[in-house]
Parts: structure tokens; sequence; C-alpha cells
């Protein structure tokens, strides 16, 4: 077993549950592989975890969202100026990707992709996530309306539903070419589509 305490056995079950998932994708996750990467028993973690389900809601609920969190949406509330706070956040987001991690997309867009279709709890879960990080970015650009940095004349809640669509349509687009350049290519376009909208 990985630890006597509790809380850290739950965040290790759920720490190689996220791995699991983002290699392999929800339905194809192996508990045995999670078992196996913990030290738990079975029963240890159906004592955490009741059922598969359950496990992949935590994950999304625990880790993907205060992951999107930490990276999209902390650093864009009530920023000094928006337009520098997005261009500074899609460079940390690519900073972040290498030739060994690029493969594995959005984990938020895999499972969107994968689980929204067939399972409720997992669509709500993401479109919550993607509700959050679009809603952000409008109230930023809204502010920065009000403060003179962003043009009056741009749709808001467009812009964010196509900034975060562009992110997630790049990081697809790499995941698929195994290639930090296409998401660097990717990107740079809608970097160069954020300073257009500079007042």
């Amino acid at each position: 077993m990985v630890d006597r305490n509790p809380d850290k056995t739950r965040l290790a079950l759920l720490n190689a549950a996220f791995d699991e998932i983002n290699q392999n994708g929800f339905q194809a996750a192996s508990l045995a592989n999670i078992i196996k990467e913990t030290k738990v028993t079975k029963g240890a973690l159906y004592h955490h975890f009741p059922s598969k389900l359950e496990m992949g809601y935590a994950v999304v609920d625990e880790l993907v969202a205060e992951s999107v969190k930490e990276m999209w949406i902390t650093p864009l509330k009530n920023p000094d100026n928006i337009i520098d706070a997005l261009l500074l956040q899609i460079d940390s987001a690519i900073s972040k990707r290498n030739k060994e991690n690029i493969c594995f997309g959005c984990p938020v867009n895999n499972l969107a992709q994968e689980m929204s279709p067939i399972d409720e709890g997992f669509r709500e879960r993401i479109n919550s996530i993607f509700d959050l990080w679009r809603t952000t970015i409008d109230e930023g650009l809204k502010q920065g309306q009000s403060k003179g940095i962003v043009k009056e004349s741009i749709s808001t809640e467009t812009s964010a539903y196509f900034i975060v669509s562009a992110i997630e349509g790049a990081t697809s687009l790499a995941k698929n070419a195994k290639s930090v350049d296409v998401l660097k290519t990717s990107l740079q376009g809608l970097k160069e589509h954020i300073q257009t909208l500079r007042k």
C-alpha cells in the first residue's frame, strides 16, 4: 500500500487514474494498472471510489478542473491587461509541451470527445470547465474594453468562444501530428488574432 494515510492513498489513486486515463482514455483505462501503480489493494481502491465511473468523475472534478483553473482561469482573472495575460498564458502552455507529452493532447478535450456523447455526468462536468474558461476570458475582455485596452467594436463573447476553441483545436492538431512545432504554429496564428483585439 502507498501510505496508511487515507488522504494520501486517495490522492495517489487519483493521480494514477489521471495518468492512465490521459494515456489510454477513460473506457480503456485499467483499474488493474492503477492498482499496480499505487500498490494498493482492490479493496482499498473501492473504499475510496465505489466504481470506475466515480473515480473518473473525481479525476475531472479534482485534477482536470483544477489544472485548467491554474493554467487558464486564475491568471486571467482581473488582469491588468487581458491581451498581455492571454499571450503570456499561451506561451506558458506551449512551454509545457515536449515530444514526450504532446501526443496526449488536452485531458479536457480528450474526455469531451470520448465521454460527452455517452455519459451525462462527464458531459456536465466538462461543459462546466469550458464554460468557466470561456466566461473568464469574456469578462477579462469586457474589463479590457472598459479600461480602453480592448477594441469596443468586438464581441467579447464571440472572441472568448473563438480563443478557447482555437487553443483546443491547436492542441488536437499537435496531438495528432505528435509535433510541438504544429502547436507553436497553430497558436502563433491565435496570438496574431489576439493582438488585433488591442485598441
